[in-house]
């Protein structure tokens, strides 16, 4: 079988010094235990995370003291292109991470566009279905909440059956750059909170792209061949849809 952490390709592990100042997180007794975020990113964006020869992952990594793993370049989540990034340390750690991370590409997309202002972009976080309550909160108060704090837009998905075996959902956060950490850190230090989740941290990563829907099994075994065939890069795509 293989290991959760296979499917992921990083800087190889070595001492790593902690961040001189991480972002303050919300005080919560979890902020010391080690939990994760998942978030989407381009196949393209992900060679700039990455950097030559990793040079890039591994400073991210040394300065912000978190575990930075990648999903390889043919393994995505599930009805998207996109690839998986996996941040793993305390909090703090982790919101650093990702904050370097976040403005490298926001530093690449003002190159293109040419423009000084700062712009509003999407990032979207994968959290799995029986923790979006949490995030949520009853009535939706946790999340209207966070929209308060933050001034970010956060949208999250219903949960896409057509998938066999997807048990997460997507949750997209919207605004600048400093909306966005601010949300992320809320969300995060929610997440913590929930044991279920950091039980999840060392679940296997790759999704079960090749296991089709219903559907999909229905056509199979009762169209002609020449009517399903399809590459596995195909079932991957199917059913995408931008949230």
């Amino acid at each position: 079988m293989e290991s959760p952490e296979s499917s992921y390709v990083s800087s190889p592990d070595g001492p790593r010094k902690r961040a001189s100042s991480p972002p303050v997180s919300p005080t919560h007794d979890s902020v010391e235990k080690p939990t994760y975020v998942r978030f989407l990113v381009s196949n393209s964006a992900a060679g700039s995370v990455i950097g030559k020869g990793g040079s890039t992952i591994t400073d991210f990594q040394s300065q912000s003291g978190a575990r930075i793993q990648l999903s390889r370049n043919h393994e995505f989540f599930p009805g998207t292109t996109d690839r998986i990034i996996m941040v793993s340390g305390t909090i703090n750690e982790i919101l650093r991470a990702v904050e370097l991370i976040l403005s490298k590409l926001l530093s690449e997309l003002r190159i293109e566009d040419d423009n000084d202002a700062e712009p509003k972009t999407k990032v979207r976080l994968i959290v799995p279905n029986g923790s979006c309550g949490g995030v949520i909160g009853k009535g939706g108060a946790t999340i209207r909440s966070f929209i308060e704090d933050s001034q970010a837009g956060i949208k999250i998905s219903p949960q896409d059956n057509n998938y066999y075996g997807l048990n997460d959902r997507l949750v997209t956060v919207t605004g600048t750059l400093d909306e966005q950490m601010r949300a992320i850190d809320l969300i995060i230090s929610k997440l913590a909170e929930d044991p279920h989740y950091s039980q999840t941290m060392n679940s296997p990563f790759t999704y079960p792209a090749s296991c089709p829907s219903s559907t999909q099994v229905f056509r199979r075994l009762f169209c002609p061949d020449w009517v399903v065939r399809e590459s596995h890069e195909g079932l991957a795509l199917r059913g995408e849809k931008i949230i």
